[in-house]
């Protein structure tokens, strides 16, 4: 089983709406048994919080629903649990580079890094300006491109 990771600042905004969206795009490849995804936070102080009601309502209107997801921080468990720890922006990267055991470092990505010419682009946080579907657009363009990326690795 592969599993991947997506993790924001707060676990409210960008982390569960890339975690709905790759969990309805593993179900419709047909790979539920093949790969998990979940999210995490860097910060504790939305902590048990649900998702921003912005982020819910971006997702539905796409057909995406997030559930019952609760915001949580990453922990030493996630890291090494994770097979793909994918971070939505660079300052999400130099943390989870500061807490990760040395090992677990080769498996932290920024989601853009998989897109040839728009590496080290961040996806900027919808908190602060309510732009949900800048975070969906942003996420319909990487998303697809980590799942054939871990696709390929699992034949």
């Amino acid at each position: 089983m592969t599993n991947v990771l997506f993790v924001c600042l707060g676990n409210i905004c960008r982390s569960p709406m890339a975690e709905a969206m790759f969990r309805q795009m593993i179900h419709e490849a047909h790979l539920d048994n093949k790969i998990t995804v979940s999210s995490a936070a860097i910060s504790t102080e939305e902590e048990g919080n649900p998702p921003h009601p912005g982020a819910v309502a971006e997702l539905a209107k796409h057909g995406v629903s997030v559930g019952n997801k609760r915001s949580r921080p990453i922990t030493k468990a996630d890291f090494d649990d994770a097979d793909y720890i994918i971070a939505m922006d660079n300052q999400n990267i130099f943390y989870l580079n500061q807490i990760a055991p040395f090992a677990d470092r080769k498996k932290i990505h920024l989601c853009y890094n998989i897109i040839p010419g728009k590496e080290e682009t961040d996806i900027p946080d919808p908190w602060f300006d309510h732009k949900f579907d800048r975070t969906y657009r942003q996420l319909s363009e990487t998303l697809p491109e980590w799942l054939n990326e871990i696709k390929t690795k699992l034949a």
